[in-house]
């Protein structure tokens, strides 16, 4: 009898520890679906209840289960019903999974649930009417899906709801005005989805308790409701990328508690109402790109106000002192309207202002002494205004300062010294103003300075050696001004510089030696100044040289044989004192006007040089000359008919059908000779529009050539047409962009059925070929953080620079080419998009351009596309970055890479989410970075960041002095879902 009872003791029977009911419903949950992750393998029938698994939340006293949170889980599979059987089941999280199908009708049996999250997934089909039947239901979160058709009417239903955010799917119909009577709601989201074009529901002014109404991009039309002033309780409010019209109503000043107002993007009229001034809670409002008259009300300046943005509207009269009263103001942007008079005096004083850019108005005075009093002002942008007066000496001292454009003002006087140094600023634009002094010499410490544009001023003195320290100037245009002295012999040390212009001015001496080390010179303009001496041979040395003028000097010489290996767009020596012959390639009629009043040069010209008497013995050489010269010529012309002849069966067709040929840049080729080596053991690449050759110049150059293939007679007008705009979409774009992390296009042609593009050879290829491929480990952090800044700069550039804004719509990695020192260069503009603005509404798309993993959640449902597209995709290549995976991956499973990099770092930590390659020294910026990445990719459009804030942000992970975003120094792993979009909503 003792050994049976030692034996039980032992070994316990099965049943003795038996699982209850609801883990065994738990277990048919996990039954129901595919867990790659094997993120559920703590649910097993060892336990006797499920309340230590995974995801599992039970009720202390009574181990009954209470929450099942499986979001980040990725999990696959139809909605598990089993979870309606846990009769204390309160809440229920799929959140970020994929969770297809559509949702069963008798949901509803899930009688006691408080809480319903399934957004972030793949459902689709109608929303289920029974879902009011839910008689607690006080949480429906279900954005992030594909639901279709209507919201139904029995919504209006709900007995508790309070939150209800069906954003970002792809309902259809209308804004039911039954959803007015939901009176316990706090939160109504239906942003981003493509309804019909419809009025706002007066009714949902009946929403007294409502705080936050998300609306944006619903295709909305007619007035503002005048009942929304009921929404005493209402903290956010944006309408913002619709169409409404009219005015703003004034009941909008009843909102006393609201905190942001967004209405960008529409087209309402009309002055601000004048009571604003009764919103001391407001803390942004943002109501550009709409058509707005009147004045700016004085009461909307205040204590609480962070951000105001009206620019595109037709503002008038001057901007009220009570803007200087907020101490949190940190954006101003009044640009494009009518707006006049001084700025504020006080502005800066009481707030950390960091971005003001009040363009394109009628401003004048002078600039405020305290702009940057509290050390954040990071862009100031006055162009096309009517300020006075000198740059204020506290300016000089503003180490923040990034971009500076003061164009076309009236400025005046001396610029501060320590103005020229400052060591963030990227961008000093200074030009059309009537400035003076000197240049100075502490310049040497802006160090990130790309652009110097000083144009059309009054400067003097000489141009200061320190300007050769300025390893990354792009741009420096100092025309019309009046400097005297030589041309500093250190502009030679600069590498990058493509553009240098310094006309009209009194420098003097020589163009420096070793100016062929400017290999990115594109344009040099020295003209109207006193230099003089010999034009240096070795400007034909420089490989993109398109424009030259030299004119208005005191040059002597010859012209430099050299010249002619380069093809330029302008070209002008004009008006100097050069002699001699002219090199054969310039001795055309349609070179004359480039050497006219030389009175030393000779040539065949016509009427470029003075004739000369010859002597009997000159003639008599110069008969003989051309006896030998015209047999030569005979002898040269047989061989190359005889030559021709033989090869023109199989080179005829392909020569005689280049019809057109395009330069951007200096080019030392040919278009036969790039024709001619479009050969199989050139392709480098290949894509569904053509092949990419290397091509190896005569000259020992590489050149990329992109051929675009044409299409056949039998293939359909529209191919053709998708063909045709691909290439003239490219040469549009890529002809007039210059920067430096854009890829140049050096010229185009056709060449019968096939179009040619020719750009610069980028000798490390592609991002995705080397970061996937068995040489990513040679990527360090370092280089590839650069790689990331070059790309940012570029999608900057287009976005915010260009005019009008440019959309590449296919930004990935293998469109990221890299240069022989790793420098980025964004490429492919083959389905580039020029928009209306950048922050305008969303234009429709016939077709979704872009690559697998790189599309926009909500560019792919509704081809709505604007810059947010291109955020979201960069964003990708950031997480490709710093994981070192590609954007779709067998171990990502059903998921892409932005789900699988939130539910790792979620679950995980972020060490299971960066590529183990990388040296863990660099931990803290790359986490920096993957947060940037991770707000890029944001599933709602408003919440990502624009790419100027990609840009500060990845400057200052990679800097000295960091932005901490939380006290671990690490963004959360929060914004790898969307909780509350007024809280992101301000880091755009």
């Amino acid at each position: 009898m003792f050994l049976v009872f030692l034996l039980l003791f032992l070994n316990p029977l099965p049943y003795a520890f038996a699982l209850n009911q609801e883990g065994l419903y738990l277990l048919q949950v996990r039954q129901s679906l595919s867990d790659p992750t094997n993120a559920l393998s703590s649910w097993n029938r060892r336990d006797d209840t499920p309340c230590n698994w995974q995801g599992i939340s039970c009720h202390s006293p009574t181990s009954r289960v209470q929450s099942v949170d499986l979001s980040d889980f990725q999990l696959v599979g139809p909605f598990p019903l089993f979870l309606c059987r846990l009769p204390y089941l309160r809440s229920i999280s799929l959140a970020n999974n994929s969770i297809n199908s559509s949702l069963p009708l008798d949901i509803s049996t899930c009688q006691n649930l408080t809480t319903l999250d399934l957004s972030q997934n793949l459902l689709v089909g109608s929303l289920p009417l029974s879902l009011p039947n839910i008689p607690t239901l006080e949480n429906l979160i279900l954005y992030g899906n594909n639901f279709s058709g209507e919201i139904p009417a029995t919504f209006g239903q709900f007995q508790r709801l309070r939150c209800l955010n069906l954003a970002g799917n792809l309902l259809d119909a209308t804004i039911p005005a039954i959803l007015g009577n939901i009176s316990t709601l706090k939160e109504l989201d239906l942003a981003y989805n493509p309804f019909s074009p419809s009025h706002i529901p007066s009714e949902l002014g009946n929403l007294t308790n409502l705080e936050q109404l998300f609306l944006a991009g619903c295709n909305l039309v007619g007035q503002i409701p005048s009942s929304f002033g009921r929404l005493v309780s209402l903290r956010n409010l944006d309408f913002s990328l619709n169409q409404l019209s009219g005015s703003i109503p004034s009941s909008i000043s009843q909102l006393k508690s609201i905190e942001q107002i967004e209405l960008y993007n529409n087209s309402l009229s009309g002055e601000l109402p004048l009571n604003m001034g009764n919103l001391t809670t407001l803390k942004r409002f943002d109501a550009a790109m709409n058509e707005l008259t009147g004045t700016i009300p004085t009461g909307l300046c205040g204590l609480q106000l962070e951000s105001l943005n009206l620019y595109n509207n037709r503002l008038e009269g001057t901007l009220p002192e009570s803007i200087t009263v907020s101490k949190k103001l940190q954006e101003l942007k009044l640009f494009n309207n009518k707006l006049s008079g001084p700025l504020p005096s006080q502005l800066g004083v009481n707030s950390p202002l960091q971005s003001l850019d009040v363009s394109y108005n009628q401003f004048s005075g002078e600039i405020p002494e305290n702009l940057c009093a509290k050390g954040q002002l990071g862009d100031i942008i006055l162009i096309f205004n009517s300020f006075s007066g000198e740059i204020p000496e506290s300016l000089g001292k503003c180490q923040s300062l990034g971009r500076v454009r003061f164009k076309h003002n009236r400025f005046s006087g001396r610029v501060p010294d320590g103005f020229w140094g400052l060591p963030r600023v990227f961008l000093l634009e200074l030009a059309e103003n009537s400035f003076s002094g000197e240049i100075s010499k502490s310049i040497s410490s802006a160090h990130n300075l790309s652009i110097l544009s000083i144009s059309n001023n009054r400067f003097s003195g000489s141009l200061p050696d320190e300007i050769g320290s300025l390893e990354t100037l792009v741009e420096m245009s100092a025309s019309g001004n009046e400097f005297t002295g030589h041309i500093p012999l250190s502009l030679v040390k600069l590498k990058q510089l493509v553009r240098l212009d310094l006309s009209e001015n009194e420098i003097d001496g020589r163009i420096p030696e070793g100016i062929k080390e400017c290999m990115s010179l594109n344009e040099l303009n020295l003209a109207n100044n006193r230099l003089s001496g010999s034009i240096p041979g070795d400007i034909g040395s420089l490989p993109v040289l398109n424009y030259l003028d030299l004119s208005s000097n005191s040059f002597s010489g010859k012209v430099p044989i050299e010249l002619q290996n380069l093809k330029l767009n302008v070209f002008n020596l004009s008006n100097n004192q050069l002699s001699g012959e002219l090199p054969p390639f310039y001795a055309k009629e349609n070179y004359k006007n480039s050497f006219l009043g030389n009175p030393g040069l000779c040539g065949d010209l016509e009427g470029l040089c003075p004739k000369i008497s010859r002597s009997k013995n000159q003639t008599n050489m110069w008969i003989l000359r051309s006896i030998f010269v015209l047999a030569g010529l005979v002898f040269v012309v047989g061989v190359v008919w005889f030559f021709m002849k033989y090869r023109s069966f199989k080179k005829n067709k392909k020569r005689a059908t280049v019809t057109k040929w395009r330069s951007f840049h200096k080019i030392g080729f040919s278009e036969y000779e790039i024709a001619d080596c479009l050969k199989e053991e050139n392709v480098i690449g290949s894509g569904g529009s053509g092949k990419v050759y290397k091509v190896v110049l005569s000259n020992g150059d590489a050149v990329a050539v992109k051929k675009l293939s044409g299409v056949k007679k039998e293939d359909s007008l529209s191919a053709a047409d998708m063909e045709r705009d691909e290439f003239e979409t490219e040469v549009e774009m890529l002809g007039k962009i210059r920067h430096k992390n854009i890829v140049r296009l050096w010229c185009c042609c056709i060449t019968g059925d096939d179009k040619l593009l020719v750009y610069e050879y980028m000798p490390n290829g592609s991002l995705g070929d080397l970061l996937h491929s068995s040489k990513g480990g040679l990527l360090d952090w370092p280089t590839r953080y650069k790689i990331a800044l070059d790309a940012a700069e570029g999608l900057s550039y287009l976005h915010h620079d260009c005019v009008p804004p440019i959309v590449h719509r296919d930004v990935k990695s293998n469109n990221i080419l890299l240069d022989h020192e790793f420098g980025a260069r964004v490429a492919d503009f083959g389905v580039a998009k020029i928009v209306k603005g950048v922050g305008k509404g969303a234009e429709s798309m016939s077709v979704i351009a872009g690559s697998c993993g790189y599309i926009a959640p909500e560019y792919a449902y509704t081809l709505r596309v604007n810059e947010k597209s291109d955020i979201y995709s960069f964003g990708v290549v950031i997480l490709e970055l710093v994981t070192g995976k590609p954007p779709t991956d067998p171990e990502f499973g059903e998921k892409d890479m932005v789900k699988w990099v939130c539910a790792t770092y979620n679950q995980k930590g972020v060490d299971q989410v960066i590529d183990p390659r990388l040296d863990s020294t660099y931990k803290e910026e790359i986490c920096r970075v993957l947060d940037i990445g991770i707000l890029c990719t944001d599933a709602l459009p408003i919440n990502r960041l624009s790419m100027r804030k990609v840009v500060k942000l990845l400057q200052e992970a990679g800097g000295e002095n960091k932005l901490k975003a939380n006290q671990d120094g690490n963004l959360s792993p929060y914004y790898c879902y969307y909780e509350e979009a007024s809280d992101q909503a301000s880091l755009v």
